[in-house]
């Protein structure tokens, strides 16, 4: 199975800065970050809309210039990476997830990534129409739809969004969702799974990867053998 680092890996350092992507690439597979626009409009790694929760700063993203937002402190010496840091730090070493948070901004993304395409890429998203515009405007990427939410169908929502794959949160996600994905061509991609029971249960219902904050953990667990296997990994029965 694959694994990706959540935001990096959320666990080991500060969300989507440049230390959690490199603990993350340590032991992942790939590495995600969420991307949203600075206010002269670069692509800067950020889950939220506001920097209030990450930063020392307040207010919205879209309110900082670039120069700006680089001076907020993250944590542990870090600041906000644009999303071409991010690019050079993981080429020719990892894969990236990058989620389009922003419906608008397709364009803009994929010319920054379009130069600096790593070895695998995933664009994802929970806005079916920046699913099928990115993977218009990058189609060497594979696109994901990702959603949290009860979907009648998110595999037809899927394939008409031309996705590659379904990112669904771990509880939206059975036996039956993993076969009609699969029937249909598409990798199945759940989240966030931070315990060893989720991650054997990932398994047995036959999921191509998962998302983890703790992706170190997550390899030690996957890679360990006998009945200590849980105690070694690290892997909490909850998680964050």
């Amino acid at each position: 199975m694959l694994i990706i680092g959540h935001r990096g890996a959320r666990a080991l350092g500060p969300e989507n800065t440049l230390l959690a992507l490199r603990r993350g690439m340590a032991c992942a597979d790939l590495v995600e970050v969420d991307v949203r626009l600075t206010r002269d409009g670069i692509p800067v790694a950020i889950h939220d809309a506001t920097v209030d929760r990450t930063t020392d700063g307040t207010g919205p993203v879209k309110g900082y210039t670039l120069e700006d937002i680089k001076r907020l402190d993250t944590g542990e010496g870090e600041t906000i990476p644009t999303l071409l840091e991010v690019l050079d730090l993981v080429q020719g070493k990892k894969g990236l997830v990058v989620e389009i948070k922003e419906p608008g901004t397709e364009a803009i993304v994929a010319s920054v990534i379009i130069g600096r395409m790593p070895e695998r890429l995933f664009l994802v998203s929970f806005n079916p129409g920046s699913v099928a515009m990115a993977k218009n405007l990058l189609p060497g990427a594979q696109a994901g739809l990702i959603y949290s939410g009860e979907i009648v169908d998110p595999v037809g929502l899927a394939r008409s969004a031309q996705a590659d794959l379904i990112l669904p949160r771990w509880d939206r996600v059975s036996r039956e969702v993993v076969k009609r994905a699969h029937d249909a061509g598409l990798l199945v991609i759940p989240w966030l799974l931070n315990s060893p029971d989720d991650v054997d249960g990932a398994a047995r219902i036959g999921v191509d990867g998962f998302a983890s904050a703790d992706p170190c953990a997550a390899r030690r667990y996957l890679e360990g053998e006998g009945p200590e296997r849980r105690v070694q990994s690290g892997l909490s029965r909850t998680g964050p």
